[in-house]
């Protein structure tokens, strides 16, 4: 345990200095929106590239894991959905704020999964993830643009509005891109994969600071059950879901550790633009978010303990 908590104490002391430097003002609230873009347009697709280009393995090798991840996404995006009557009845969540409950227990915080693998595990374990964003991503934006579409947007849901968002997403270009590399042998100029190598040595740092930057403290203390429910889902049940079906498929060693992590971290902070947008309760989502990463200060490292226990 000492040993995973020390792996991910400089991840959350990221998180806490993002959040600091927001709230002393020494870099304004207003800036931090041109850091996210840059993380998210340019860093995070760099890295991707970068790391499948390099991927020393078969992605014949990763066929279970990446049908049990599909298969988790899948069966957690049903569990939810069918809680929508429930949640309606019992505590009369209406359609903007189940969307937001939905998308904060579905999608995922890929870029805390990329910090804290590249921490234990290195490049092996980053094209592991790697492959986890190309299974996941498209499912989880498709899923949720249905969602939003039907219970908060005045819109219903086409195959233009999908397509659209799917092909404005960077994480795809860049998953997109890599996987070429990789299996076509092309090899990089120096001077495009130094570039590409510099955009990516900075997408974790930046990423962690300006997350804790988006963190919403007020948000987080005007919460009520749902945030609740939404991050106990997300925290600990998702991560329940991933180890049986990780067992079923026969996910091992790794593997499986890295399966639980993409399983257990907190919701992505993007879903929020998303919710404000289409209709969906957006202050619900920033809770949400806010206190599933303060949450998972506790939860993420007793569960990765816990998968490594069970791997050894």
């Amino acid at each position: 345990m000492f040993i995973v908590i020390t792996s991910l104490l400089p991840i959350f002391a990221l998180i806490v200095l993002g959040f600091t430097l927001r709230k002393s003002n020494l870099v304004p609230a207003e800036q931090w929106r041109g850091v996210e873009l840059i993380s998210y347009w340019l860093l995070f697709p760099a890295l991707l590239i970068i790391t499948l280009a390099q991927a020393q393995m078969s992605f014949g090798d990763l066929k279970s894991f990446a049908l049990a991840l599909l298969v988790m996404v899948i069966v957690m995006s049903l569990i939810v959905w069918l809680l929508r009557t429930p949640l309606k009845n019992i505590w009369d969540v209406q359609g903007p704020a189940f969307t937001s409950i939905f998308q904060t227990t579905t999608r995922w915080h890929g870029f805390i999964a990329l910090a804290i693998i590249d921490k234990l595990y290195g490049l092996p374990g980053l094209a592991i993830l790697a492959i986890a964003f190309a299974v996941m991503v498209p499912f989880l934006n498709v899923v949720n643009i249905l969602i939003l579409t039907t219970y908060a947007g005045d819109t219903k849901p086409n195959a233009k509005i999908i397509l659209s968002a799917l092909l404005r997403n960077p994480l795809l270009w860049g998953i997109s891109i890599g996987i070429i590399i990789k299996l076509t042998g092309i090899e990089l100029p120096d001077p495009v994969y130094t570039t590409l190598d510099l955009l990516a040595r900075g997408a974790l740092g930046v990423s962690l600071l300006a997350l804790g930057a988006g963190l919403s403290w007020k948000a987080m203390k005007t919460s009520g059950k749902e945030v609740i429910f939404a991050s106990f889902i997300k925290l600990l049940f998702t991560p329940i879901v991933g180890f049986g079906l990780a067992l079923i498929f026969n996910v091992t060693g790794m593997q499986f550790v890295i399966m639980i992590i993409a399983a257990a971290v907190p919701t992505a902070v993007n879903g929020y633009v998303l919710a404000r947008t289409m209709g969906g309760d957006a202050e619900l989502y920033a809770a949400t978010s806010t206190a599933q990463v303060l949450a998972s200060f506790v939860t993420l490292p007793l569960v990765i303990w816990l998968a490594m226990q069970f791997v050894t």
